[in-house]
C-alpha cells in the first residue's frame, strides 16, 4: 500500500511541479516574473503542507535554491544565459529561484529513483538542464549567449554536476515522498 501512496504522491508532484515550472517561464516571458515566482512558491508551500515529512523537504528546497542561486548568477554574470528583463552580473532573479525552491520538491518525489543513481542522475542533468532551458528560451523567458553551443554545453556540465549532488543531498537527508492527501492503510483501518 505504501508504494502505491509513493506513486500516487510522486504523480501529482510531478504534475505540480510542472505547473510550477510553467507559470514561473511564461510569467518572466511575459513580463509578470513576481506574479510568475509567487504562484510557484505557492505550490512550494503547499507541498510542504501536504509532505509527510516537512522537516526532511524545507533543508532540501533550501539547498536547491541556495546551490540555484549560486549556478544561475554565475550563468548570467558570464554570459551563458540572458534572463528576460534582468540586468545581467545580479543575483538571479526571483522567478529562477521559485523554480529552484521547486526543483527542492521533486528531489523526494517524483525524481526519488534517481536516490543513489549518481552517474544517472550526471546524464539526466547533462541533457535534461539545457533541455529545460531551450523550453525556456522557446517561450521568450531567456536566451543564450553565444557562441549558443558553448552556452548549452556549460549548461549541461552545470547540471551534470548539481543534480547528482542535489539527489546525494536528498539521500543524506533520507525519506521517501508521500503526501497526506493519500490515507496509509494504517489510517484507513483505524
Amino acid at each position: 500500500m505504501s508504494d502505491s501512496i509513493a506513486t500516487k504522491s510522486s504523480i501529482l508532484n510531478a504534475l505540480v511541479y510542472q505547473a510550477g515550472w510553467f507559470v514561473c517561464v511564461v510569467g518572466a516571458a511575459s513580463g509578470w516574473e513576481t506574479a510568475g515566482a509567487v504562484a510557484a512558491l505557492l505550490l512550494a508551500l503547499g507541498h510542504l503542507r501536504l509532505a509527510e515529512r516537512p522537516d526532511l523537504e524545507w533543508p532540501l528546497m533550501l539547498a536547491a535554491a541556495t546551490i540555484g542561486i549560486v549556478v544561475d548568477s554565475l550563468h548570467g554574470a558570464f554570459g551563458i544565459l540572458d534572463f528576460r528583463g534582468h540586468e545581467a552580473g545580479t543575483l538571479a532573479p526571483l522567478w529562477i529561484v521559485a523554480l529552484w525552491v521547486q526543483f527542492g520538491t521533486a528531489l523526494h518525489f517524483c525524481l526519488r529513483w534517481l536516490s543513489g543513481r549518481y552517474l544517472l542522475a550526471c546524464a539526466l542533468g547533462l541533457v535534461g538542464g539545457p533541455m529545460a532551458f531551450l523550453g525556456g528560451e522557446r517561450l521568450g523567458a531567456a536566451t543564450f549567449g553565444e557562441p549558443r553551443a558553448l552556452s548549452l554545453a556549460i549548461l549541461g556540465l552545470s547540471w551534470a554536476l548539481v543534480l547528482p549532488a542535489l539527489i546525494w543531498i536528498a539521500d543524506r537527508l533520507g525519506g521517501v515522498g508521500r503526501y497526506r492527501l493519500f490515507p496509509s492503510a494504517a489510517r484507513v483501518d483505524a
